[in-house]
């Protein structure tokens, strides 16, 4: 049976690196990928997939929350692999995870775990709970040599917990970090909000 696989990493991972990596691999075999990726993602063009490595490759299918997947487009489609991931819906990944058996295609997001408030997105919760294979694709913390594991995000250039969860944005916005440094950098922000506000 094929398999529905979450690869997840934090920001500047290499995540779309390597799903660009997985598609050339298959496309040199002369098989044949399906690319898909969330409309909202609007970062560089709306039909684009691009790596901050400067490679990209165009999607085939943009999906919405709403967006009823037609099995025609997956006629012949020997590996569909999923940008940013953590963006869809749940009825998205389940209808994802109904073309591994019915169509017996693999499928591969890639995508954030959780939030800059470290708050799981609710696509990442539904593929941790249905995806047979979950794998971590890891960077280190921006500030140190540990292992990231949160997205801290920048605004004015300073760490914040403000704004929405979905807050589309790159290496000006967000930098991976580890547990200790995520802390730090917030409980200074903390501490210079509260000097500011007289606390």
């Amino acid at each position: 049976m094929a398999k529905l696989y979450f690869r997840y990493g934090t920001v500047g991972s290499a995540k779309t690196l390597n799903l660009l990596a997985v598609a050339h691999n298959y496309t040199q075999q002369g098989k044949r990928v399906l690319l898909i990726k969330p409309e909202l993602d609007v970062r560089w063009d709306k039909q684009q997939i691009r790596s901050r490595a400067g490679l990209e490759r165009k999607a085939d299918l943009l999906v919405r929350p709403d967006t009823v997947l037609d099995e025609a487009d997956f006629e012949g489609i020997d590996c569909v692999l999923v940008d940013e991931a953590q963006f869809l819906s749940t009825g998205v990944i389940d209808q994802l995870r109904a073309l591994t058996t019915q169509r017996k295609v693999p499928v591969i997001c890639y995508g954030l775990r959780t939030d800059f408030r470290t708050q799981l997105f609710p696509g990442s919760e539904r593929l941790m709970a249905m995806a047979d294979s979950i794998e971590e694709v890891k960077t280190t913390c921006a500030f140190c040599n540990k292992k990231a594991i949160f997205n801290l995000k920048f605004l004015n250039g300073e760490p914040t917990l403000a704004g929405p969860s979905i807050d589309l944005g790159a290496e000006e916005k967000y930098l991976p970090a580890c547990y200790r440094c995520y802390n730090l950098k917030l409980a200074d922000e903390r501490a210079l909000a509260g000097a500011t506000d007289g606390g």
